[in-house]
């Protein structure tokens, strides 16, 4: 089932022009992979689909973007939902200058919930989930700033999955990482996948090969090619693909 649908997007920053006519769709449980060089468009794109633009005053786009059939820029859509539903995990880790508890508890309590039971066996099965639990079940209560830069990651992964969403954005989650904190977190993504649809904007072409099902090279705006990502790192239609990922440009 095709979970994200992108027709004709443009995407404006006041006059600059900076996404054309891009096309895609993405299905349920998978992992898609947008690489492309610095500046090409690719986390522009993967904003668009939580609605992250919207707080640039400039943002513009025409098109549109469906998830479970429904356009998520229409009038009625209601931009927290929908942020609940399509969970976004940054380049930096990011917690909040809190428990690790708290930071997992954050967006249930935010929604409203209360139950202290449900709280605690969501965030205990959150931090499962995230690979994290073994490492933080007896220093729940400490900060959250404690942690290494690579399970403030998980925390972060953590934090998102607390919600329930059904897809997750990652924008260079593991760019900031070491070598074997980048291994947790592919290994976490590879688990991820059975149950959560994911994006991710990476730089890395190794990891874009091991961890994702179909690629999108993204260059100056366009989307070059989209396909599984097999076909894109072994046989590219496109000589600019060919050149990104054999490393003459980018």
């Amino acid at each position: 089932m095709k979970l994200i649908e992108a027709d004709d997007v443009n995407v404006y920053y006041g006059d600059n022009h900076v996404l054309k006519d891009i096309s895609l769709s993405i299905k349920e449980n998978t992992v898609t992979a947008f690489i492309g060089p610095s500046g090409c468009g690719k986390s522009t794109f993967l904003r668009t689909l939580n609605r992250m633009n919207d707080y640039i005053d400039t943002f513009r786009l025409e098109g549109k973007i469906e998830i479970d059939g429904k356009n998520i820029y229409g009038k009625k859509v209601k931009v927290e939902e929908l942020r609940q539903k399509v969970g976004m995990v940054f380049q930096k880790p990011n917690p909040f200058p809190k428990s690790i508890f708290e930071n997992v508890a954050y967006g249930l309590k935010i929604q409203g919930s209360n139950d202290k039971d449900l709280i605690a066996d969501r965030v205990e099965k959150s931090l499962k989930q995230a690979a994290l639990w073994g490492e933080v079940k007896d220093i729940l209560n400490k900060s959250a700033l404690s942690l290494s830069g690579g399970q403030q990651q998980r925390l972060c992964i953590a934090r998102t999955l607390a919600v329930k969403p059904s897809i997750i954005l990652m924008d260079e989650p593991a760019s900031a990482l070491d070598p074997i904190s980048t291994a947790k977190i592919e290994e976490l993504i590879f688990e991820l996948k059975t149950k959560y649809t994911i994006v991710i904007v990476t730089h890395n072409m190794q990891q874009a090969a091991r961890i994702s099902e179909r690629t999108a090279f993204f260059y100056l705006g366009n989307l070059v090619e989209y396909d599984k990502t097999s076909e894109i790192f072994t046989n590219p239609k496109h000589k600019q693909t060919e050149n990104y990922i054999t490393g003459r440009f980018g």
